[in-house]
């Protein structure tokens, strides 16, 4: 799915002109926090303008003679259910490779770890592209395209012989369909063809005022990682998920013409074009081909309930939906200098070093654009591209990768005040968990649920490799369950949901225990290890200089098996139920082998002090008690704090966009505002457009169309910064709230408000030469908290929706 390039770039020479036209023309000029805005059309994926409404997403390009819009369904996917059970002998060698490690024989270890392992993930897939054709005759000028944030409405504008054309694009949460309004100043003079593509099989038909295109999706893509294969996608009329997408022609006084390309319109003024899709996808247990919905009945049911609505009322019930999201936080830094350019432009100025505070605002605030536009369908959460992907083998899969990126894609779910969308996460934690029991089993005879590297929309579990041909470094890992389980207990505590932790949580976190507690064994100092063992995607240089991958007790695991004790014990004591379970996890907790400091003063990630096979590897796994943990603090634990500062010093700032992300939230839990700052902004630094090439050696950065280059495209670099403003800003704990903690110098005046902390509380805080002058503190369900500044501390206690203020 490639746009055709646009022939307009000529009109980049025109910004004057384009701004006055923003002034005369009916397009309200940019606001800086708020607005992404371009004087020319989009060319690559990296600059197109992204909408969604949590299941149907859209990238626009905004081309003059041709626009292209890509479409994607969140519930579009290859494959369909796994089964768990496709290795039922897997456990039986984890004997053999534990005495393996017993006798420090790695290569034997990596070898049989290669029979440990199961089938990849499948593919999300691209829905399709619908061109709209114009006819238009003469040179445009004034062209101006733009992504407002605050409403999620984007626009384009441009003028030919005196005519003014705009067009006007959202999509509906409430409504679940896409609206694009289309106009000209001169009465007759629009043109159009509205056309479809795919690259799924599909077909398409043409009524009296709209086309339909209906098509399947594979029921087998293998990863694009695994280069060129034959059969690598494959397609089956009787399997794989169905879709319907109907493209509606409406209120329009110009001629509907069917013809073999798709309806035209001859003759029109204005023209409304609503996009309803529906797919086949009914559970991640169903076959979406014999057990599935009916797409068609559900985008035909979608597009009718348009039918008796204006447009203003679909899109006044669009911006009350999503502002009553989007508008809980504001941020503000002060007076800004920088000048209102091209958001591409802003990005290229930013990187030379020049002052642009609202931009870092802009950015943090298209972190919660996101999330809002990509993560509101039930059990299905957003994937490493949130909802947006043009590629039928797109960068990883565009899976769930659970080693980082699905969680780092949800830092900022609660403490952006977006408690709602972290819901289809927490869903689907609860699917995985049921696959992830026969994974417990059958790939490691234990209890509970596990789950490892790669997951899909399918809920698959298991170790990936496809066998025996991935490393285990990657393959291997399987602390994913109890990565995800930290997700159901941050969940209660930002907002003390009893019915949830009960409910959902609680028996899901104890599951995610279970397993810890199975896999568990003695050292030969008595102390408790897991083994085998990985730490995600890193290798170490062993005493006879093999680079191995498998180890036991690696830093990592113990410290997401320390978290989940700690949280399975803690929502144990709330809901005042398993005291004995509970004794058997706090026993464990103190038989845990230790953190261990190095011998350059590092934190250790591995059992013995090894050697790291890259220094600079862009995982940092072992600092999870750092970040997003809660076990090492600078007042709390300050040596193994500093342990961390000097992790990170060695493995540098170099790197590539998530990573960097993480890098800049472990940095705010040291409390260095300046260090975190000079992170984020290098996660600003432009990076060109490259499509679906991957090139660590790059480093990350940000496309011209704000979205996260790791490289290429995964969006979990944007939810990482955007987290990471929330934690410079403000930290906490169920009793403590830590206000400015890791604020920069450049940031030393401001105001931030509707920020959630643990304990069910709202903050807002106005600063002044970095430190706080006015604390608003509302408590959602009433409780105690302490507020903490420097060395100054106040404990207040609340009813429930109390508020109160501080003159600090």
């Amino acid at each position: 799915m490639i746009a055709e390039p646009s022939k307009q770039n000529s009109h980049s020479k025109n910004r004057l002109l384009g701004a006055l036209f923003l002034l005369i023309g009916g397009i309200v000029s940019a606001q800086s926090k708020a607005m992404l805005w371009y004087d020319r059309p989009a060319e690559h994926f990296e600059e197109s303008l992204v909408l969604g409404n949590g299941t149907l997403g859209a990238s626009i390009f905004g081309g003059i003679a041709i626009d292209s819009i890509y479409l994607n369904d969140a519930t579009l996917w290859s494959g369909e259910p796994v089964n768990p059970n496709m290795n039922p002998d897997a456990y039986k060698y984890i004997p053999a490779i534990r005495q393996a490690l017993l006798e420090e024989n790695y290569r034997l270890a990596d070898s049989l770890q290669r029979k440990v392992q199961g089938s990849f993930s499948q593919s999300y897939m691209p829905l399709g592209t619908l061109y709209l054709n114009f006819e238009h005759v003469g040179q445009p000028i004034k062209y101006h395209r733009e992504l407002n944030i605050e409403n999620a409405v984007s626009q384009v504008g441009y003028e030919i012989d005196g005519i003014k054309f705009t067009r006007e694009y959202f999509i509906s949460y409430p409504d679940k369909i896409m609206a694009i309004r289309i106009k000209s100043s001169k009465k007759g003079a629009l043109n159009l063809t509205l056309g479809f593509k795919s690259l799924l099989k599909h077909s398409t038909i043409a009524n009296a005022d709209n086309l339909k295109a209906t098509g399947y999706a594979p029921y087998q893509v293998e990863p694009n990682f695994r280069g060129e294969l034959p059969n690598a996608v494959r397609f089956d009329a009787a399997r794989g998920t169905r879709f319907t997408s109907i493209f509606n022609i409406a209120n329009t006084d110009g001629e509907i013409i069917k013809n073999i390309d798709g309806i035209r319109l001859e003759g029109g003024t204005e023209a409304l074009i609503y996009i309803s899709i529906g797919t086949s996808f009914n559970s991640f247990e169903k076959n979406p081909a014999t057990q599935g919905k009916d797409p068609e009945i559900i985008a035909k049911k979608q597009l009718d309930k348009t039918r008796n609505k204006s447009y203003d009322a679909l899109k006044k019930a669009h911006v009350l939906d999503y502002q009553n999201y989007f508008k809980r936080v504001a941020l503000d830094f002060g007076t800004s200098e920088a000048p209102d350019l091209p958001t591409d432009e802003r990005l290229k100025r930013y990187a030379r070093g020049e002052e642009d505070k609202n931009l870092e605002i802009l950015y943090f605030q298209f972190g919660r654009y996101l999330l809002i536009s990509s993560s509101r369908t039930p059990e299905v959460p957003a994937n490493l591209q949130g909802i947006w992907n043009p590629y039928l083998r797109p960068p990883w899969s565009s899976n769930y990768t659970i080693n980082i990126n699905l969680e780092e894609n949800y830092w900022p779910a609660e403490n952006a005040n977006l408690s709602e969308m972290h819901l289809p996460l927490l869903g689907f934690i609860d699917n995985i968990a049921k696959t992830g029991e026969v994974t417990a089993k059958t790939f490691y005879g234990a209890s509970g649920w596990a789950a490892c590297h790669n997951s899909d929309i399918w809920a698959m579990s298991n170790p990936v490799g496809d066998f025996g041909q991935g490393d285990p470094k990657w393959a291997n890992w399987n602390m994913g369950g109890t990565w995800l389980s930290s997700h159901l207990w941050e969940h209660y505590a930002f907002t003390l949901d009893r019915s949830f932790l009960e409910e959902k949580g609680y028996p899901l976190l104890k599951g995610a225990a279970q397993f810890c507690l199975d896999i568990l064994m003695e050292d030969t100092n008595g102390q408790l290890i897991t083994s085998p063992s990985t730490s995600p995607e890193a290798a170490f240089i062993a005493s006879d200089g093999y680079e191995a991958q498998t180890s036991y007790g690696a830093t990592a695991d113990l410290a997401m098996i320390r978290e989940c004790f700690d949280q399975t014990i803690a929502a144990s004591i709330v809901l005042g139920v398993d005291a004995d379970f509970r004794a058997r996890l706090e026993t464990a907790i103190k038989k845990l082998y230790p953190y261990q400091i190095g011998k350059k003063g590092n934190l250790q990630e591995w059992y013995h002090d090894w050697e790291d096979a890259e220094p600079k590897h862009r995982h940092q796994s072992h600092l999870y008690g750092l970040y997003p943990g809660h076990q090492i603090a600078p007042d709390k634990t300050p040596e193994l704090a500093e342990a961390c500062r000097v992790a990170l010093e060695i493995k540098g700032d170099d790197t590539t966009g998530w990573s960097k992300g993480w890098r800049i939230n472990l940095w705010a839990r040291l409390w260095d505002g300046n260090r975190s700052y000079k992170m984020y902004r290098e996660l600003l630094r432009y990076v060109l457009p490259d499509g679906i090439k991957t090139n660590y050696a790059r480093g990350g950065g940000t496309y011209p169309n704000l979205l996260d280059a790791h490289p290429p495209f995964q969006i979990d670099g944007n939810f990482g910064g955007t987290a990471a403003v929330v934690e410079m800003l403000l930290q906490s704990s169920q009793n403590e709230i830590r206000l400015l903690p890791a604020l920069p110098d450049a940031w030393a005046e401001g105001s931030v408000k509707g920020l959630r902390a643990r304990g069910a509380f709202e903050i807002a805080i106005d600063w002044k030469n970095k430190k706080p002058t006015r604390v608003i503190v509302r408590s959602i369900q009433g409780g105690v908290t302490t507020l903490m500044h420097g060395d100054k501390k106040e404990t207040m206690k609340f009813l429930p929706n109390e508020t109160k203020e501080v003159q600090w």
